[in-house]
């Protein structure tokens, strides 16, 4: 398991992360190829394939994760589709206990997530991840769109590392996206750990590549 006393600072992911993944699933997977299909005159059919085949050609780049982008492209209102279905963001039953536990062992928090600033407003909004509940828990939260570039790209590490100053080798980072993960190891970060069951409502994934858990609990406690 994790050697925490090797640990100064922790990078943590959101979407699959902290929160559950299926808001985004669900939005991404099911609304859009719907209003995609209703604007456009399209078959359901058509509609999720057409969709599909737009989000491949974007995978792993900004565009991907930018809702002014699809808004553009799809000539849709993401973001009051995305409220329609608010309801369904709810954070990880398994976080809390983690991040006290990392903030009383003196760990640095910092959210590094690829998602456009309005997605992770309306994310905090809900769960009230930098609220009452979760008060000075995050020493900072990063959009990467701030940077221009995803967690994918070796810019992004180059540059947050640069504003952050954290010891590469002395930094854990937390992610659902194995590629995500790859790129965190290619730049050099120390520590990964990966989240096999980022979706609550699909079965874990088997993952071999890196250190993979269910549930944060199994890591306590942090010293």
């Amino acid at each position: 398991m994790l050697n925490w006393s090797k640990i100064d600072t922790v990078l943590l992911d959101m979407d699959g992360t902290l929160l559950d993944l299926h808001f985004d699933n669900h939005f991404w997977l099911e609304i859009i190829p719907k209003a995609h299909a209703l604007r456009q005159g399209l078959t359901l059919e058509q509609a999720r394939a057409d969709i599909l085949a737009r989000y491949e050609a974007v995978t792993g780049q900004i565009e991907w994760y930018c809702l002014d982008y699809w808004q553009a492209e799809l000539q849709l209102p993401i973001m009051e589709l995305k409220r329609e279905v608010e309801h369904l963001i709810s954070l990880r039953e398994d976080v809390p206990d983690f991040l006290q536990a990392l903030k009383d062992a003196g760990k640095e928090l910092v959210l590094l997530t690829n998602a456009h600033p309005d997605s992770l407003s309306l994310k905090i909004e809900r769960t009230q991840l930098i609220g009452t509940q979760f008060d000075g828990y995050l020493d900072k939260i990063i959009s990467t769109h701030e940077y221009g570039v995803s967690k994918e790209s070796q810019s992004l590490w180059q540059q947050v590392q640069a504003d952050l100053s954290f010891d590469k080798s002395r930094t854990l980072f937390v992610d659902d996206s194995l590629s995500v993960l790859a790129a965190a190891k290619e730049y050099g970060i120390g520590h990964l750990l990966a989240i096999n069951n980022p979706d609550s409502r699909q079965p874990p994934k088997e993952i071999t590549d890196y250190m993979a858990i269910s549930d944060y609990r199994t890591l306590l406690p942090i010293t």
